[in-house]
Order: C-alpha cells, then sequence, then structure tokens
C-alpha cells in the first residue's frame, strides 16, 4: 500500500511517503521554501499546500500522483464544530479550505485523483506518528494548541489499533496556554516556545499557587485552564526589549505547572489504559523535553518514547501510518534529501571552493574540534523534525566554557539559550543520568557533578543538559568522530546544535551548506567526505 501523508492546516506544513510498511520518505516544506515553520498558522494560509515536499517524496519513491493508494490528510473538517473553536472570526475559511483539500492536493499534485484523499482527526495522525512507530503495544498521550474541538487525546494502542479514551475540548488547551506565554513575553508564538522552556530555567515558579488554581488536571482525564490575566502578573515584553528577572519567574511558573499538569495526564493514561509499560508521546507539547524527562522519571512507565518529529509536521507521517494501522518501528530520523558523493563534488567545484578528501572525515573534523574551531557538519539525509541529530549539524568543543557564548554569536541567538551534547553512547552513564537511550534529542538529563566543569558549555544553568546518545549501529560516523575526539582530548561529547542561523530553517541542499559556511565564523565545512577549511578558502 502507498499512501502519501499530508499536513497543510496549521503550521509546518510536511509530506511523508508510507509504501508497503515502510517509511521512505519524509520532510518539511520549509526545507524546499527556505521559509521557517513553511508558513503562519494564520487561517487565510489554510489553503498552503507542501507541494514540493510532497513532489520530492514521491520522487523518490519513483512513483507518480496516480501510483497512490491513498492520501492521508491530517485534519477532518467534518468534526469541526463552531461551538468550541477560538474566538477566531475567520477560522471559517481554515474549515472551508480544508474541505477543499482533495481539489487542492489534485491541483498540486497533476493525476492524483480526489477521491483517494482520506481525512484523518488531527490528534488521531499525531497519537498514529508515536503509538504506530513502536513495535510494543503502548499508551498514547497528545498535547497541543488544538486540531478540530480538541487539544489533547489519550489513548492506547493495541495490535496497532487505537482506543481513544479522553479527549479535552476547546478552549482549554495546555499547548494554547504556553503560545499565549509565548507571546506575552515578546517571543513569536507557534515557534518560539523552546526559548520560554530555555528561559524558565533562570527563574524561580513564585507564581506556582496561582497557576494550581488557573490550571488544573481533572479527575477524568481531562484539564480544565480558567482566563489568566498575564498583565496582572507581569508586564507584557516588547519583542527588543530586555529580559528582567519577572520575566523568567512567570516562565518558571508556567513550566513548573505544565509538569505537574502532565504528570497527572500521563498517571490516569496509565491507569485508564490497563498498566501499559510503555508510553509514547506527539503532539507540540511534547517537544518540551524538561516535561519529557519528568514524566520519565517520576511516571508510573518503564519507557517513554517521543517521536521525533512530535510537532504538526509529524502528523504527515501519522496520518499515513494510520491508513495502514500496523506498527512500523521509527529506526531513524534520516527521512529527508540526501546528494552522492558525486553530486557534493560537483556543487563544490561549481562553487570554486577548495577542498580536499582526507582518508576520515571524522577525524579531520575531530582535530579541528580540539583545536577549538566550528564545523558545519553536512552528512547523509536530512533529518524529519526540528533537531539536528548528527546530519545537519554545527559542532564545537564542549570543554570551553566560552562556547556557548560563540555559537550563540555565530547563530545570533539569544545567549540565554543553551546548546545541546551528543555522547558516545557506551559512556553515557558516567557523564550524565536520565533516560536512556536518546537519540533524538527530546529529554533532559542531569550532569553527574564531576562533569560540570569538564563540559561547562552544554551544562544549562540548572545543571542539565538536553542529551543525544549516539550509537555506532545506527549512526557511524558520528561515532567515529566522537571516538576519535575522545582520543584527542579525553572527552566522548560533542557540542551540537542545528545547522542554520537564527531565524532560517535548517540546511538541507549542499548550496545552503556552503553559503552559511561562506557568511558565518565557521573554521571547517565538513560536506560528506569533502573538508572545506576557513583558511584554504577565504585566505584568513
Amino acid at each position: 500500500m502507498r499512501v502519501l501523508g499530508i499536513n497543510a492546516i496549521f503550521h509546518d506544513p510536511a509530506a511523508a511517503l508510507v509504501v508497503d510498511g515502510r517509511v521512505v520518505a519524509a520532510a518539511e516544506e520549509e526545507r524546499f521554501s527556505r521559509r521557517k515553520h513553511g508558513k503562519r498558522p494564520v487561517p487565510f494560509a489554510a489553503w498552503e499546500l507542501p507541494e514540493l515536499a510532497a513532489a520530492w517524496c514521491l520522487k523518490e519513491a519513483g512513483l507518480v500522483p496516480g501510483d497512490l493508494d491513498a492520501v492521508a490528510y491530517s485534519f477532518d473538517p467534518a468534526l469541526c464544530r463552531s461551538d468550541v473553536v477560538p474566538d477566531d472570526p475567520w477560522d471559517h475559511l481554515r474549515v472551508d479550505y480544508a474541505r477543499r483539500a482533495p481539489q487542492f492536493l489534485a491541483s498540486a499534485l497533476p493525476g492524483l485523483d480526489p477521491g483517494q484523499v482520506r481525512f484523518v482527526p488531527h490528534h488521531v495522525a499525531h497519537a498514529a506518528s508515536a503509538g504506530l512507530s513502536v513495535p510494543e503495544d503502548s499508551a498514547v498521550l497528545v498535547l497541543d494548541g488544538r486540531g478540530e474541538v480538541a487539544s489533547h487525546l489519550a489513548g492506547a494502542y493495541r495490535g496497532g489499533e487505537l482506543t481513544v479514551l479522553r479527549q479535552q475540548e476547546l478552549p482549554h488547551s495546555l499547548g494554547l496556554l504556553y503560545e499565549d506565554l509565548t507571546r506575552h513575553l515578546g517571543f513569536l508564538h507557534s515557534s518560539d516556545e523552546y526559548k520560554v522552556m530555555a528561559l524558565a530555567s533562570y527563574g524561580t515558579p513564585r507564581h506556582l499557587g496561582l497557576f494550581r488554581d488557573l490550571v488544573r488536571a481533572d479527575d477524568d482525564g481531562g484539564f480544565t485552564i480558567e482566563r489568566i490575566d498575564w498583565g496582572a502578573l507581569v508586564k507584557a515584553r516588547p519583542a527588543d526589549a530586555d529580559m528582567t528577572e519577572e520575566h523568567a519567574d512567570l516562565a518558571a511558573s508556567v513550566q513548573a505547572r505544565l509538569e505537574e499538569v502532565l504528570l497527572d495526564l500521563a498517571r490516569w493514561t496509565y491507569d485508564a489504559a490497563g498498566g501499559p509499560s510503555t508510553l509514547t508521546m506527539a503532539g507540540g507539547t511534547a517537544l518540551n523535553c524538561v516535561a519529557n524527562a519528568r514524566i520519565a522519571a517520576d511516571g508510573p512507565y518503564d519507557r517513554v518514547w517521543v517521536q521525533p518529529a512530535a510537532g504538526d509536521s509529524g502528523t504527515a507521517l501519522g496520518a499515513a501510518l494510520a491508513l495502514g494501522e500496523r506498527n512500523v518501528p521509527f529506526t531513524t530520523a534520516a527521512l529527508g534529501r540526501g546528494w552522492t558523493d558525486e553530486e557534493l563534488e560537483a556543487d563544490l567545484k561549481r562553487a570554486g571552493l577548495p577542498y580536499s578528501r582526507p582518508d576520515s572525515i571524522a577525524a579531520e573534523a575531530a582535530r579541528v574540534l580540539a583545536d577549538n574551531g566550528i564545523v558545519a557538519w553536512y552528512q547523509g539525509r536530512s533529518e524529519y523534525g526540528p533537531r539536528a541529530l548528527g546530519h545537519r549539524s554545527l559542532l564545537a568543543h564542549p570543554g570551553d566554557a566560552d562556547t556557548q557564548t560563540r555559537m550563540n554569536d555565530v547563530k545570533g541567538r539569544e545567549q540565554f539559550r543553551p546548546i545541546a551534547p551528543m555522547v558516545r553512547a557506551e559512556r553515557f552513564a558516567e557523564i550524565f543520568d536520565g533516560v536512556y537511550p536518546s537519540p533524538y534529542m527530546l529529554f533532559v538529563h542531569r550532569v553527574r557533578p564531576d562533569w560540570v566543569d569538564r563540559i561547562p558549555a552544554v551544562t544549562h544553568v540548572d545543571g542539565t543538559a538536553r542529551v543525544q546518545t549516539v550509537h555506532h549501529d545506527s549512526e557511524p560516523l558520528v561515532a567515529e568522530m566522537l571516538a576519535e575526539f575522545e582520543r584527542l582530548t579525553g572527552l566522548p561529547v560533542v557540542v551540537n546544535t542545528s545547522l542554520n542561523t537564527a531565524g532560517r530553517p535548517m540546511v538541507d541542499t549542499p548550496r545552503e551548506a556552503m553559503e552559511l559556511f561562506g557568511s558565518a565564523p565557521v573554521d571547517l565545512l565538513a560536506l560528506g567526505p569533502f573538508a572545506v577549511h576557513r583558511g584554504k578558502a577565504f585566505g584568513a
């Protein structure tokens, strides 16, 4: 069965192709259009489709639209009700555009029969992206801003079939609560929520008592959110204003209450699902790695697995999986575009950049990193989801306390934002404490005390780090680089952040990698097996 999944209705439009139980390709539209998040989540943009991503997915599989058995669209307009949607006078446009999606898709993908389009409820698509991506039966918890009429789904997967146990209807939404906070703190909502999570570590949750009254988990598995007067707590921050202690305290208070409520919901789901050992999670709220770690540490589950593309882009994959109704274990996030060595070399020649092909690009990168250089690491297929996982990464030395400032300067980011480590899997336990394995960087971990001063660049102000464990069987080249870096420095850890600059999507093509290398103070571009050194390229 050949199913193309499509996410388009809110933000992060994406496409994913599943063929006979195998995920062939998955990518966000932003990687093609170069517009961060693909589009803004406004009703007027709901008709826009991930046309470029969808066309690439089909090309990758050697298919044309007429070869598809179904197209799964991750929103079902038949479920929408005007009495529960947020107060948006234009929301009817979103619903109308969704109803017309089969025709829009047929226009974007010539040869597609509109009758092949199937609507998959938004939160069912989220749930499938997680619950059908592990081999075992599991409880599933979905939380985000909104779907058709709800903001939450609790359920259980048994034998590939979903049983919905509870859904929380709008206007109550933990995702929208966090979006409102993001907006109030002067950041871009539906985009910068991760900045609020980072900011929370600098504050004290002095408003926690109030938020326990305003945001409550209910006994029946849902939750209630009362109206919040944000301005009465702290004055709204203009985007260009300084960050204050009051802003950090507000972020810390909401983050703390979010963790408490999510833990209550996870416990309720465990009981309602009959006590499964595994919890799977998706939805934008599941990208809150601090809350994920809290659920894993204090919840009743033996295993917590979070879909790497937990935001709306992941519903493209989930919608496709939902039509198949079978478990398709998720083994890699490297589902996007890739280039052959011959194609990479042709691009380097076309750009006129001096390059070499060392015996080992991993060893070459490790040497530059050991000398405290910054490496643009471009290898294999790009990642599906918001995390750089060793395919489109900026790498640096974790032992220099100034690395965080340098990296945030390179990327044009706020200085309060942490940078994350990748670590050799076999060395994880002696350096970090927390969820293992962690190949997708979706949990925070406590840095063990005797390592805090050894890897200061990746130790956040609260003593944690968002770790990616690197396993030789799945990421041999990255593992080789880490092993060589450890041989040179004694540290089995390297800084890993996304290969992009502020406000731009992650680099996807070789040309974009070269453009970043040319415009940012990066010492080495490791483009496949090829090395481009700054001094040789620009005479520095």
